[in-house]
């Protein structure tokens, strides 16, 4: 069973996690933890309160096969936790990382988008948010995820191939994310 670490914030955004954590657990059999640079009470965008009760510590310890970092409104704040040396070191480890939405600027600002192919909200989100980020020439405009060697980027509004881009890094079969992605789709069909 693949261990899935998700990072949250305060303020975070609550459908960019919810089908990794709903149904990757409960349906996929991944083991998805949930970790905070401050553990403790935090609030989503949407109004929930949630406990996160483990920290980037813990995350380390845990040897996770994925981690996530999922958006928030203090990704692009000056409040911004620097979580930059656990995501290079979990990257360094072998172990795929992504982000989503203003999840995106903790990848940037680590250096892991600088030469992979990746995206986000817009190319300009990245270039005014995050310092250091020297990868706009492999800035992707795409309205879904983009993944390249182990590195899992998406915009705000694509928590669907988001979702089915970390299962498929975190080894689930093929044809079961194909199934994923035909059922939560198929109202737009």
């Amino acid at each position: 069973m693949a261990k899935v670490a998700l990072i949250l914030t305060d303020d975070f955004a609550d459908w960019e996690y919810a089908m990794i954590g709903g149904i990757g657990g409960s349906f996929y059999g991944l083991d998805v933890a949930y970790f905070s640079p401050t553990p403790g009470q935090l609030g989503s965008m949407g109004g929930m309160t949630v406990v996160v009760s483990n920290g980037l510590e813990e995350l380390a310890l845990w040897q996770p096969d994925v981690v996530a970092v999922i958006g928030g409104t203090v990704w692009d704040s000056e409040a911004a936790p620097d979580i930059s040396d656990l995501l290079v070191a979990q990257y360094e480890n072998g172990v795929p990382v992504g982000g989503i939405c203003g999840g995106t600027l903790a990848l940037a600002r680590s250096g892991l988008l600088n030469a992979e192919p990746h995206t986000s909200n817009e190319g300009d989100f990245l270039i005014k948010n995050a310092v250091g980020y020297d990868g706009v020439s492999n800035y992707v405009q795409s309205k879904a995820a983009v993944s390249s060697d182990r590195v899992v980027t998406a915009p705000g509004t694509a928590p669907v191939s988001f979702a089915a881009a970390i299962f498929e890094v975190a080894g689930v079969p093929q044809e079961t994310v194909s199934q994923f992605k035909d059922m939560i789709t198929a109202e737009h069909n």
